[in-house]
């Protein structure tokens, strides 16, 4: 307020002394117009730090169904962190029902980000059966390079190491799956995401196919299709399809993801049941 009575005043000044012909103080004046009202707007309201729609945190709650039979659950949730452009995603997805009887999983996986959700380092805690795996995977954006450490915690021994030259910006998976949602990549347009595991890294490219609407326990929505090659030996040697449905407004809420593998596997669908926001 002060600097906009001061600003007032100046032109007040100018115009009884016909300052105002001057181009030079009209130029100098409207300068400091915007750069008083840039003043004024950020100290009557906090600015946000993050551009994306979804920055200021959420939690996805997920129904996994495998062959038209429930199979467990899964959360997805995304923070901003303390420190200016930095965010960190957490997925934990459990086996239930019939499934966990016949096969145990409990995996947590987390990514740290920044700048454009590019990754800075992913961690990957996986039981599944007998088996406990713990992956890390390091991108370096000095030297331009991923690494890749996967440990055997059951034998307490390394399983495999690897390192791989990434962009300068790159992302893990899930960082992918949100940048796409930074995007507004309507039917018939595809675009291409920098994506890496750690031990290879590609340009994955993402298609939108369709408008659809999609009915789950947390409602209905409107909702574009889109298809992410990232299997087939793109990133993964895995023979699917990957489908992601996302609402078809300004945050791109993910209410469906669907791989469709080949047998014995078949169909895993993700379905949103439940949305938290702060």
């Amino acid at each position: 307020r002060r600097v906009l009575r001061i600003l007032r005043d100046a032109f007040k000044i100018c115009q009884t002394k016909r300052l105002l012909h001057s181009s030079k103080t009209r130029f100098a004046l409207l300068c400091l117009a915007a750069f008083a009202c840039q003043i004024s707007s950020s100290q009557s309201k906090p600015a946000s730090r993050s551009p994306f729609a979804f920055a200021s945190g959420e939690a996805l709650s997920y129904g996994i169904e495998w062959r038209l039979i429930y199979a467990g659950s899964a959360r997805l949730s995304f923070q901003e962190q303390k420190a200016p452009s930095q965010w960190e995603s957490k997925l934990h997805i459990e086996s239930g029902g019939l499934v966990s009887r016949l096969y145990k999983l409990d995996d947590n996986y987390s990514v740290e980000m920044h700048d454009q959700l590019c990754a800075s380092t992913s961690q990957f805690d996986a039981v599944e059966g007998s088996r406990h795996r713990q992956t890390k995977v390091t991108f370096d954006r000095a030297t331009q390079k991923a690494t890749y450490l996967e440990r055997d915690v059951v034998k307490n021994s390394v399983v495999k190491t690897g390192e791989t030259e990434i962009p300068p910006c790159v992302s893990d998976v899930i960082g992918g799956f949100y940048k796409l949602r930074t995007l507004n990549i309507q039917p018939g347009q595809s675009t291409q995401l920098a994506v890496s595991d750690g031990m290879k890294s590609v340009s994955a490219r993402v298609d939108a196919l369709n408008k659809e609407e999609i009915t789950t326990k947390a409602g209905k929505f409107n909702t574009i299709r889109y298809e992410a090659f990232v299997f087939n030996g793109v990133l993964f040697k895995k023979n699917a399809r990957l489908e992601i449905w996302l609402t078809d407004d300004a945050r791109k809420v993910p209410v469906q993801l669907r791989a469709r593998m080949p047998f014995p596997i078949g169909t895993i669908t993700f379905q949103l049941e439940k949305e938290e926001r702060p």
